[in-house]
Formats: structure tokens, sequence, C-alpha cells
């Protein structure tokens, strides 16, 4: 249960931080009350999720997870240029999350 509000928690942080771009900086208030309810019901989820998964693994991968996603929703959504150095440092944020739940797996 605790990785899939992990899970959650990520996904409405995504959600949170593309709001946030259409909030045109706080001026539009929909997109605004979103931001805001987005990045409470994140933390939220993740403080839920604390109950069962270590604090150093679960907000490295909300962090890293989050903002890879993050990167492909610029790339994709919204025309961002993607170059070799943005590319291989997604994937060094994905082998990152993998590695650290290996290393729950290797004690």
């Amino acid at each position: 249960m605790s990785w899939l509000l992990l899970s959650i928690s990520i996904i409405t942080e995504v959600l949170g931080t593309v709001a946030l771009k259409f909030s045109n900086g706080f001026s539009d208030w929909k997109p605004s009350v979103i931001v805001f309810t987005a990045y409470i019901l994140s933390f939220v989820l993740l403080g839920l999720a604390l109950k069962g998964i270590e604090l150093s693994i679960a907000y490295a991968i909300w962090a890293g997870v989050g903002t890879a996603l993050i990167a492909l929703v610029g790339i994709f959504y919204f025309n961002e240029p993607i170059t070799i150095l943005k590319s291989a440092s997604i994937v060094l944020i994905v082998l990152g999350v993998v590695g650290l739940n290996l290393s729950n797996q290797i004690t």
C-alpha cells in the first residue's frame, strides 16, 4: 500500500508542477488552485507512504521520478528541446531510482 501511495504522490506532484506552468505566476486562479491542492495532496500521500518506506528511499524516489516525469512532460507536451545531455540525465535518474530499490533488497 505504501508504494501505491508513493506513486499517487508522485503523480499529484507532477500534476501540481504542470499546473504551476499554466498558472502564469499565480495570476490565473484555476490552475493556481490545482497547484496548491495537488501539492498538499502529494505531501499528505508522501507522509502516509513513509509509514512503510524508509525516508531516504521514499524521498529520493519521489523527487527523482517526479523530476524525470516533469522533464518528459516538458519535452513532449511543451516542446522543450531534447539534448543528449538531457536524455542521459533522465536515464541516470531512472538508474538511480532502480539502484535505490535494489539497495533495499541487497542488504
